[in-house]
């Protein structure tokens, strides 16, 4: 048994801030513990393997939904990263951070501390930023944010064709305002990707020896001395280990499995957790309910172009030329993350906030890759960026190798099939748009759908989430809080949750970013906390 003053569970974008900013300090001795193998990786550091890895179990822990009711009872995919950075390092690189009313929404909540003005200092804090430098923007942190280096001339067509469709162009998704279609920025620093691993965890390996990196060591159970967290047992190699926290264990499994750990380990619905046999440490109605994700549709369009990725043999002698191109300057067709377009469209004038959030594909991405075409085409993502349907993630069984059970109930809100009705308009318009409707041959699954049942019956037949689930172990102070606004979980002591899961609501776009300015503030929250009791 070995003993650390603090112990972080999952080496994802939370854990890898935590683990990093606490080991900062050499008088604390910081182990953090991932499931997942190391991410020095050529599939992790080449930007274009993301679609070799998201469709696999390669670094990827791939679980799948219950079937839904509102998908016409298909499941849907979720993906999350099973490697050093978690899903920064099979993600597409999207750096982004949500709409400042998010954050605001948080603190008017009761979640005193995490309004926008709160957090921004935390962003760019983890940033550094090549291109932007203002009040909205960090020069100097570990995260590095660049632009795209594929010089794939589909942007400009995608930008005439957004022009063409009336909607305004925009340069920065994270400045004073979202909303817009744009280029996006990426996690990468000279065409490689910078996942949270690379940015806080990996480059301190050598020259820290208070900081212990395990990985393979999958997470069994958080071990308790009556309601204080005091350790975690996890498996690794075929052996049980257990270690312990002298101050905290925190938590930063995800939205998925932090959940499914505190469960495993007592700490939920009592009397579901009675069903399994598992022993009540603490009941927390809470735990795994709140579930939120962004339901997602995507188009899908045939184009006779070598600058889109596809299968044919010219597509193979552009990828070996890629290869070569990449090798010399790490520039081209290999440092693309495939999503190099994005946006930010309301639905009505008067709308806050952005609702729907674009994604530009420069390929067929159909059914997460799991579903190829032979030639050419690109894709575009429409996603509702703050649905009203909420689901669960709960135990199928006791047994901590088991998948969590994942009921997002995508459509369970009549509200949300008619929001999307609306973004697929919208997008369809850019789509529709003269500088991309002549460049492409065929619709794949769209052409003929005009009507709003129509419309409807293809957003079931094809949504599915977009890699973003949130909200299973909110922060807050109402009865289904999990953990306070210090993130500490309710009704035991020595634990915190780190990640996604403590997102009470869901913020208007992707989540890695978010989740590092998590971690980056809890490690000021625990440094506060040490220094108030030392």
């Amino acid at each position: 048994m070995k003993e650390f003053d603090y112990i972080v569970v999952g080496g994802g974008s939370g854990g890898c801030a935590m683990a990093g900013r606490l080991s900062e300090d050499p008088k604390l001795s910081v182990c953090l513990l991932e499931a997942g193998g190391s991410d020095d990786q050529m599939l992790i550091r080449v930007p274009f393997c993301t679609v070799v890895m998201l469709p696999t179990r390669i670094n990827n822990w791939a679980f799948e939904t219950v079937p839904q009711p509102g998908l016409n009872g298909r499941r849907g995919y979720q993906p999350r990263g099973k490697a050093l950075g978690g899903s920064s390092s099979i993600n597409a690189m999207v750096y982004m951070r949500g709409h400042p009313s998010d954050y605001d929404h948080w603190a008017a909540l009761g979640n005193d501390g995490w309004s926008f003005r709160d957090v921004l200092p935390y962003f760019r804090k983890s940033e550094n930023n090549e291109d932007f430098e203002d009040e909205y923007h960090g020069r100097g942190g570990p995260l590095n944010v660049a632009r795209l280096r594929s010089m794939n001339p589909f942007q400009e067509i995608y930008l005439e064709a957004a022009r063409q469709a009336g909607f305004k162009l925009i340069d920065d998704f994270n400045g004073a305002d979202q909303e817009g279609i744009g280029i996006h920025q990426v996690t990468q620093k000279d065409g490689e990707r910078w996942n949270a691993a690379r940015a806080y965890l990996t480059p301190h390996l050598a020259s820290r020896s208070n900081l212990t990196v395990v990985t393979g060591a999958r997470a069994r159970r958080i071990l308790f001395s009556g309601k204080r967290a005091s350790g975690v047992e996890f498996q690794r190699g075929g052996e049980i280990h257990d270690f312990r926290a002298r101050c905290e264990l925190i938590l930063a499994a995800g939205a998925l499995q932090s959940p499914q750990l505190l469960m495993l380990s007592g700490i939920g619905a009592g009397a579901e957790l009675q069903k399994f046999g598992i022993p009540v440490i603490h009941d927390l109605p809470g735990v795994g309910k709140n579930l939120q994700d962004h339901p997602d549709y995507v188009f899908n369009y045939r184009a006779r172009s070598l600058d889109l990725l596809g299968i044919s043999p010219g597509g193979a002698m552009q990828l070996v030329k890629g290869i070569g191109r990449y090798r010399r300057d790490r520039t081209g067709m290999i440092t693309s993350n495939g999503a190099e377009g994005g946006g930010f469209l309301r639905r009505f004038p008067d709308s806050p906030a952005p609702d729907f959030q674009l994604h530009f594909v420069v390929g067929l991405l159909d059914n997460h890759v799991r579903r190829l075409h032979w030639g050419h085409g690109y894709s575009c993502h429409v996603c509702l960026l703050r649905p009203k349907s909420v689901g669960t993630v709960s135990l199928g069984s006791a047994d901590p190798v088991a998948a969590p059970v994942i009921d997002p109930r995508f459509f369970d809100h009549p509200d949300d099939l008619d929001a999307m009705v609306d973004g697929f308009k919208l997008t369809r318009k850019i789509m529709d748009a003269p500088a991309l409707a002549g460049i492409r041959s065929s619709e794949i699954y769209t052409a003929g759908i005009e009507s709003d049942d129509a419309i409807r019956e293809e957003l079931r037949n094809r949504t599915d989430g977009i890699y973003h689930p949130v909200g299973t172990c909110k922060m807050g102070i109402d009865a289904m809080a999990v953990v306070d606004p210090q993130l500490r979980v309710h009704g035991v002591s020595g634990l915190r949750i780190v990640d996604a899961s403590i997102m009470p609501t869901l913020i208007g776009g992707n989540t890695s970013a978010p989740v590092m300015m998590i971690g980056e503030k809890a490690a000021d929250m625990i440094r506060s906390d040490a220094a108030r009791a030392g």
